[in-house]
């Protein structure tokens, strides 16, 4: 299922759950919880954000999380927010759906007492009308779905993979629509000069089939480049402003929200795990894997509270231990870099 030739590490103690972008748990201080149980993706889309997939020239290694460990980090971070009204969004730096025991884990995270909803981003490659049953059955409430074309084509040339079909994926969107208790949102990517002419066409299929009985139907995304993405050529992004005003033009045409909110979802401020190491800090590490994309290592600083990337570090063996400045700790995701 999982298809990509990169080595696939297991996650496991004394390796944290919370510090590293590619798998684990994510607080950005809100009762949302992200869940990355595994980094791979059938897909490489041309726009990317993450370089996932098959065809990723920067990624070196890729990461999966043993149920039982994830769900009880998951579960002392519900307590930490209190166990109320609890969003968990399982959301990977490629798709959730290649995560063997992607059932399992939606039906054990529903049993975590304070979670109410459970919500899924995917572009859908991998679902079936059974998967989607199951996903229903296990306690899934929403499914973010990435359509970003309906010209089987364009579609195609966005997914880059040439058995990507557009078509099906549509049938199962109805199909989650009238057969399943999983709300349906569709999610594509606006890209400017590349699917200008698509987006009318997906919110116009959003409102056909029936998507957003309790939640917004549509969350389309602004096409951002980022310094580890895929980027396309001669292609720019929208000004905020001019996305912006661009959804309240479609709002007023197809009488449907589009400029969103987290109220919307029913996302609110909560109190953020503690970051416990600041920026520009100089800490001690000790390298225990390969890193997520290529001149990187996982590292541990010496209460082993948090998972470290290390970059610049091709040079650096495993189990050595290094002093290193502290780059990023912004929702205590750490990025940091060998010193002297």
């Amino acid at each position: 299922m999982i298809g990509q030739k990169r080595g696939i590490v297991e996650v496991n103690p004394p390796i944290p759950l919370v510090g590293c972008i590619a798998f684990g748990l994510i607080d950005r201080g809100t009762n949302l919880i992200q869940v990355r149980p595994i980094s791979t993706c059938p897909l490489s889309c041309v726009f990317c954000s993450t370089n996932a997939g098959p065809k990723s020239t920067i990624r070196q290694t890729e990461y999966i999380v043993p149920l039982d460990y994830l769900v009880e980090g998951f579960r002392r971070l519900v307590r930490f927010k209190g166990e109320k009204n609890i969003e968990a969004h399982v959301d990977t730096v490629g798709d959730p759906l290649t995560y063997p025991k992607i059932v399992e884990l939606i039906h054990e995270l529903k049993n975590v007492k304070g979670v109410e909803t459970i919500s899924m981003q995917t572009h859908g490659f991998l679902l079936n009308e059974k998967v989607l049953d199951r996903l229903s059955d296990a306690g899934l409430s929403r499914i973010n779905l990435s359509i970003d074309a309906l010209n089987p084509k364009l579609a195609r040339w966005l997914s880059n993979t040439e058995n990507y079909d557009v078509g099906r994926i549509i049938e199962l969107a109805k199909y989650m629509v009238e057969n399943t208790a999983i709300d349906l949102l569709l999610a594509p990517v606006w890209i400017p000069t590349i699917n200008d002419e698509e987006i009318p066409k997906i919110v116009e299929l959003a409102i056909k089939i029936g998507a957003g009985k309790h939640y917004p139907p549509l969350g389309i995304q602004k096409y951002e480049i980022h310094r580890y993405g895929r980027k396309l050529k001669k292609v720019k992004t929208f000004t905020w402003k001019t996305f912006y005003d661009k959804l309240r033009e479609m709002e007023k045409t197809y009488r449907v929200k589009l400029v969103l909110n987290p109220k919307d979802f029913g996302i609110y401020k909560l109190p953020m795990l503690p970051t416990p190491y600041r920026r520009l800090e100089k800490v001690k590490l000790r390298i225990v894997g390969e890193g997520w994309l290529k001149g990187e290592k996982l590292a541990l600083p010496p209460n082993q509270d948090r998972v470290f990337t290390l970059i610049k570090a091709n040079h650096i063996p495993l189990n050595s231990t290094v002093k290193a400045r502290v780059l990023r700790v912004k929702h205590n995701i750490y990025l940091a870099e060998p010193i002297p």
